[in-house]
């Protein structure tokens, strides 16, 4: 992809933007441009069934006139004068919030970094359909594979220009492409679904269409013939495609924004063990080539690897400039921008690896139970209570032994973050990476 979002033309609306602000009264302001381009190709069966392509560009205004502070929205051709002269009036009737403003200007990135984000490739339409119907191809051609949820591919690329009134201006930009499939095994009753997928800032580090067909074929003829299992306490091992849900939670459980709010069954650990000795999770947002890497976050600062928590302990709150100071607290570069609002989240977020390998760990086991999907939505992060519907495979001295579907599988987060041993098989791939997991004791209902 060539180009580069035009960002010299985008980083001109932003500066004016912040000066037609000052000129209007605002004490401080900050203006972002969030641009983005799409193109995807969907097949079912052989047929192309849809060409997507999409553009986006949306602009933010937000303003401070002493403790008030507005936001906002517009397209990039709007007059900068009289968007400001909006936001500051707005401004000037808002409630006072103190923990509003822009960040400490000595927190702010200086020389921006390269993080190899962005990928030149000139992926065609033509050649989204031709990887599209390779990966359902091959994963057709598995035995017991009976139909096809469909096959797609996408390229596309999106960029964040940040200008603020205390003399900061930055950019950068990201490409990410993909490929996936899902299909169908077996007849009637007893037909399973399974999928596979790859995504990429760089194309040429894209799985190839034919493993992720075979891959999502496979995995779905494996299912066949599920029962359900014996109600009862259980050792349970998640596959990595179901452990990044649980360091999700984790995340979501250390968010200053949650914290200050009251609303994380961990909001009272700070420097407490919150996991197992086992657990180390690290957040790294300068990580070369990460799927969720950034030079700076949404207000301009940039942050540093973090070790969130450490042999169990909690160390650190993802915190965005006004969850920071509602907190007593100084960012640490996780705020990021959500329309013309900053609140915090992580970055390249993984759970670290432990020593043994997952057949290690199930090899340990005389039963228990290996999740390959969750679904259902009972996760109450203000309790820590978790139940999820799952299916996966029973685990019988040591080896994977059936397929299991139909039951639950419950406990409370705070638990089971106690009771969770990492495998070896971390994926860094992914925005939020997890090896294999075994947590012990979880209740299992079944038949």
């Amino acid at each position: 992809m060539s180009d580069t979002l035009d960002t010299a033309r985008l980083t001109d609306r932003v500066a004016a933007l912040v000066e037609a602000a000052r000129k209007a009264g605002a004490d401080a302001a900050d203006a972002v441009v969030v641009r983005g381009r799409s193109t995807g190709v969907s097949v079912r069966l052989g047929k192309v069934e849809d060409i997507e392509s999409a553009e986006s560009e949306d602009v933010s205004l937000r303003v401070f006139v002493g403790k008030r502070v507005a936001s906002v929205s517009a397209n990039t051709g709007s007059d900068a004068g009289e968007l400001a002269e909006r936001a500051v009036a707005m401004a000037k009737v808002s409630p006072e919030d103190p923990f509003q403003g822009l960040a400490d200007p000595a927190l702010l990135a200086g020389t921006q970094r390269d993080l190899d984000l962005f990928d030149a490739t000139q992926v065609s339409a033509e050649r989204l359909k031709e990887d599209a119907l390779a990966a359902e191809e091959a994963a057709l051609a598995v035995k017991g594979v009976t139909n096809s949820s469909g096959s797609g591919a996408s390229a596309g690329m999106g960029g964040l220009v940040l200008a603020t009134s205390h003399g900061f201006l930055g950019q950068y930009v990201a490409t990410r492409f993909s490929r996936s499939a899902s299909v169908i095994a077996g007849e009637g009753t007893g037909m399973e679904r399974d999928y596979d997928y790859s995504s990429r800032l760089h194309f040429a580090d894209l799985d190839a269409p034919e493993m992720i067909g075979r891959n999502a074929g496979e995995r779905a003829v494996k299912r066949l013939g599920a029962r359900k299992a014996a109600t009862g306490t259980v050792d349970v091992v998640f596959d990595p495609r179901v452990a990044r849900g649980i360091a999700g939670h984790l995340a979501g459980a250390i968010n200053g924004a949650a914290v200050a709010r009251k609303t994380s069954f961990l909001r009272d650990m700070m420097g407490k063990q919150v996991a197992s000795a086992a657990i180390t999770v690290t957040d790294e947002p300068l990580r070369m080539r990460g799927q969720s890497s950034r030079p700076f976050d949404g207000e301009g600062v940039e942050g540093e690897k973090l070790l969130m928590v450490e042999k169990g302990v909690l160390n650190h709150w993802f915190l965005s400039t006004s969850a920071a100071r509602e907190l007593g607290l100084q960012t640490n570069g996780r705020g990021v921008r959500g329309g013309s609002s900053v609140s915090p989240s992580s970055t390249n977020l993984a759970i670290e690896p432990g020593d043994k390998t997952p057949a290690e760990l199930i090899g340990a086991l005389k039963n228990g139970f290996y999740v390959t999907e969750v679904f259902g939505q009972g996760v109450n992060m203000v309790t820590g209570e978790y139940s999820r519907g799952a299916s996966g495979f029973w685990i019988e001295n040591g080896q994977i032994s059936y397929p299991v579907s139909e039951v639950t599988i419950a406990s409370n987060l705070k638990t089971m973050f106690l009771n969770m041993v990492p495998a070896s098989d971390l994926d860094r791939n992914y925005g939020t990476a997890a090896p294999t997991l075994l947590i012990e004791g979880m209740t299992l209902a079944g038949s």
